[in-house]
Formats: structure tokens, C-alpha cells, sequence
């Protein structure tokens, strides 16, 4: 079996603000077309018009995608500051309503609208999304099943979201509770290898269910038009360093478990109800909290596991993928904290989400201008 070529691709969902009020923008549109002669198809729409998705080209290295990042967060920038806007990366906005924003006229969008109706318009959320290329199909299942344990701890590292429509939700990522309403979505189930996870697709599709494998939601799928893994679990990262490191831990995951394979090893297999409770401590106490070290039995707090992650089970692959640099941010996460918690200190120093809408934006631009 040939080795994956792990390369890699990020895609980051960014809000559109206006910064006379802090609020939402719904003005896609009006951009598109100005961000497509600059950017191609690397800027896209998405369901409400107070968003910008944008995808890297597929990169070799964590640090190649750092460019990348850069680049696409300075012309976004740029096209925004042109209307009079900005942009700002966290998984939901401090307070702006869902029921207030309009979603994108395309075809596309009016069919999630019509299919999911009220789930569809409270879908006011952002992410990031990880491709890791893995060109061997059953290999990329067996990834998928293994690589589902270690998502919650890099949930933790991502954490962007504790406010919604105003309020502090007491949750690290109030996006994955969101997100979770939608059916085929959250951890996946385990499959015993490519034919059966293209089976269940199959079976959905001629049913009449889904399309295509592109309305299959989970934390970790294979994408349908491309040989990846795609790791969609994270709230969309504020910070450029913090996305480049999750994504050098994604890499970094897929690369240890192809050598466990390669040498006729892996890595055990839990169940999808533990792993899902796994993420629910995520998803509540973030980086504060304590996750279950399935091999023991027993509840640790969440920084002992990530640094566990780093320093046993990923030790020998960072430093052939030379990645180190990229994957120790982690470290300065951990000792400062993601996005939701730097997002709360503030609302607790001032009491104001317009500060906290403030602090997104310096946060989003930091290292790109």
C-alpha cells in the first residue's frame, strides 16, 4: 500500500462586519464577484450573506498553508475595507441574531434553506475545515475511525464561540451545539472500511436522503470529490498561527497512524458514545475541562492530554514532517488560551460584546497586515 502524500488544504469561514455597529453585514454578493478576479475559486459564498468562505491551494507543509492564509486574510480584508466593512474569525458572533440575516440567493443555499428551514437559518456559524490527503480508501477509513478520538482534544485548542445572540452561553463552542441539530452530523460512526462507508452513501443517495456524499456532515468524513479526510470539528481559529498549528496536528495525526500501519500496528478503536462525550466536555469547558484518557479509564485534565498528544504519541512524526515549530503553538495555547477564553476575559473585564467583536477583528488581522 502506498504511503498518503499528506498534503494538506484549510478552509476558513469569516464573518463580515460592519464596524460602525459591530454587527453582521449580509453582503457576499456585493464582494463575490471583485474577490473571484483576485482570488478565483479560492472565495466562495456561503449560506447567509454575512459570510466569506475561503480555501487554501493544496499545500506540502503546515508553513506552506501559513502563506496561504496570510494571503487570503489580506485580500479579504481588503475587498471588505473597500465596502466600508471588516472581517473576523470566531465560531459564532458575540451578538448579532440569526433571525436578522439574509441567506445567499444561489440555488444551492435555497435548497439547505427549503430542505432544513429553521436549522438552515440559524446555522449563523464558523468553522474551519482540514483536508489531509490520504489517496488509499480504506486506509482512509481506518484514519477516520482512529482519528475521531483525538478530535475533542484539538476542538479544545480551537474553542472560538461562547457567546450567542448576546449572551454567554457557558459554553466553549456554542457552534458545535448548532451544528450538532443537523441530521448525519457529529462524530461518526465506525465503518469496517471504504466499501462500507460507500454503501451507507450510496444507500442514502438512491433513497433519495442526500445528493451526494457532500450532505454527509460529520466531525471527520472523507470528502466527497476529493481524497481527502476532512476534519471539520473546529470552530474557525481567530488567530492565523492557531489554524496553521490544528492543522499541523491533523497532518501530524494522519502521518503516525499511516507508520503504525506501515509497520503493522495501530491504534485502538473506541467507541463512538465515548468519543462523543469526549467532545461534549470540549465543547463545555474547552480547554478548562478534563477529557477521558480511554486507555485508563479515567477523566484527565485537557492540557495533561494535548501535551501527552505532542510529546508521546506524535514525538517521532514532528520531526520528520518538520513541523515542530508549527505544532508547539499549541504550547502558547494552552498557557493563554483559545479564542473563547480570551473572548470571555474581556467581556468579564468591560461587559461589552461590542469589545469583544473589537478584540476578533485586531485578533483575525494579527500577522496578516
Amino acid at each position: 500500500m502506498k504511503a498518503p502524500s499528506l498534503t494538506l488544504g484549510i478552509e476558513e469561514e469569516y464573518q463580515i462586519i460592519d464596524p460602525a455597529t459591530g454587527e453582521l453585514k449580509s453582503y457576499i454578493t456585493q464582494i463575490l464577484d471583485e474577490g473571484k478576479l483576485v482570488l478565483k475559486e479560492q472565495i466562495k459564498a456561503e449560506l447567509h450573506q454575512s459570510m466569506v468562505e475561503v480555501g487554501t491551494e493544496i499545500c506540502q507543509t503546515p508553513a506552506d498553508a501559513r502563506v496561504e492564509l496570510v494571503k487570503l486574510r489580506s485580500s479579504i480584508s481588503e475587498l471588505a475595507g473597500r465596502h466600508g466593512l471588516v472581517i473576523a474569525a470566531a465560531g459564532s458572533h458575540p451578538f448579532s441574531s440569526w433571525e436578522k440575516q439574509e441567506i445567499t440567493p444561489f440555488e444551492r443555499y435555497l435548497g439547505v434553506q427549503n430542505d432544513m428551514q429553521d436549522l438552515a437559518r440559524q446555522l449563523l456559524i464558523f468553522g474551519t475545515h482540514v483536508h489531509i490527503s490520504i489517496e488509499d480508501k480504506d486506509f482512509l477509513i481506518d484514519a477516520m475511525n482512529v482519528a475521531r478520538y483525538f478530535a475533542p482534544h484539538i476542538l479544545c485548542l480551537s474553542t472560538s464561540s461562547p457567546f450567542w445572540t448576546g449572551r454567554n452561553t457557558g459554553l466553549k463552542s456554542y457552534r458545535s451545539i448548532i451544528f450538532r441539530h443537523f441530521p448525519r452530523s457529529g462524530i461518526p460512526l465506525f465503518f469496517n472500511g471504504w466499501s462500507d462507508y460507500s454503501a451507507m452513501v450510496d444507500t442514502m443517495t438512491e433513497t433519495g436522503c442526500i445528493p451526494d456524499g457532500s450532505k454527509i456532515w460529520y466531525d471527520v468524513r472523507p470528502n466527497h470529490r476529493y481524497p481527502t479526510l476532512e476534519f471539520r470539528i473546529c470552530d474557525v481559529c481567530t488567530k492565523v498561527d492557531e489554524a496553521v498549528c490544528i492543522a499541523a496536528l491533523f497532518q501530524a495525526v494522519i502521518a503516525k497512524l499511516w507508520k503504525l500501519r506501515r509497520d503493522n500496528m495501530t491504534f485502538r478503536v473506541y467507541p463512538t458514545e465515548l468519543i462523543e462525550e469526549n467532545k461534549w466536555r470540549a465543547v463545555r469547558y474547552g480547554l478548562d475541562g478534563k477529557l477521558l484518557d480511554l486507555g485508563k479509564d479515567k477523566e484527565v485534565p485537557v492540557r495533561e492530554l494535548i501535551h501527552e498528544m505532542i510529546d508521546w504519541f506524535l514525538r517521532d512524526v514532528i520531526d520528520e514532517l518538520g513541523t515542530r515549530k508549527e505544532i508547539e503553538y499549541a504550547y502558547k495555547i494552552m498557557e493563554e488560551g483559545s479564542s473563547a477564553d480570551r473572548q470571555l476575559r474581556t467581556f468579564a473585564q468591560t461587559g461589552s460584546t461590542r469589545d469583544v467583536v473589537d478584540q476578533l477583528v485586531r485578533e483575525t488581522h494579527e500577522g496578516v497586515e
